[in-house]
C-alpha cells in the first residue's frame, strides 16, 4: 500500500521523514557505502522503537498494562502505519545494500577471470613439451602377498582352505 508524502509528513517527525526520504532513489543513489550502512542503522533504530512504542500502546489499549503517558493510549494505528513506514524504508535500503555488494562481487569476479586468463595464455600451449608420438610404458605390476592364503573355492588350494575355515564338509 503506498502512502502519500503528506501522509508521511503527518506520522513521522522531521529527522525521521528526512532519513525515510534519503532511502528513496533519487537520495539513495547520492549516498555511498559507509554512510549507507549509517543510513540502515538509523532507520532500524527509528523502527525499532516505533515497533515497541506500538506493542506498549496495543497493550494499554487491552488494559494489560498500565498507561506510560498522562493519559492512556485509545489507538496505536498512528504508530503501527509510522513502524510500517519506517520498515518499507529499511527494506529499500538493505536491498541497494545488497545490490551493490553483488555488483562489487560480480565485478570482482570478472577481475580474477580476466587475470587467470591473462597467466594461462602467458604461460604458453602445455602440449609444446609432449613427445610425438605417445607410448605404453610397462604399466603396474601386481605385487603378490605371499602371507596371504589364496582365497574363493574355484580351484583346488582355495576350496581346500575354505573347508577348513569354515569348520569342514558340508
Amino acid at each position: 500500500m503506498s502512502v502519500s508524502r503528506r501522509r508521511e509528513a503527518r506520522l513521522l517527525d522531521a529527522s525521521e521523514n528526512d532519513l525515510v526520504g534519503r532511502s528513496r532513489r533519487p537520495g539513495l543513489d547520492a549516498v555511498d557505502d559507509a554512510g549507507l550502512s549509517d543510513l540502515i542503522r538509523l532507520l532500524r533504530e527509528r523502527r525499532d522503537r516505533a515497533r515497541d512504542v506500538s506493542r506498549r500502546q496495543r497493550r494499554e489499549v487491552r488494559g494489560k498494562s498500565a498507561p506510560a503517558g498522562a493519559q492512556p493510549a485509545t489507538d496505536n494505528s498512528g504508530t503501527r502505519e509510522k513502524a510500517a513506514l519506517l520498515a518499507a524504508a529499511v527494506k529499500r535500503v538493505s536491498k541497494e545494500s545488497e545490490r551493490r555488494r553483488n555488483a562489487r562481487a560480480r565485478s570482482e569476479t570478472v577481475s580474477g577471470a580476466r587475470h587467470a586468463l591473462a597467466w594461462k595464455r602467458a604461460a604458453g600451449d602445455p602440449r609444446e613439451n609432449r613427445p610425438a608420438s605417445r607410448t605404453a610404458g610397462t604399466g603396474m605390476m601386481s605385487v603378490p602377498n605371499e602371507t596371504m592364503a589364496p582365497s574363493g573355492a574355484l580351484n583346488r588350494e582355495g576350496q581346500e582352505i575354505a573347508m577348513r575355515r569354515g569348520g569342514g564338509p558340508r
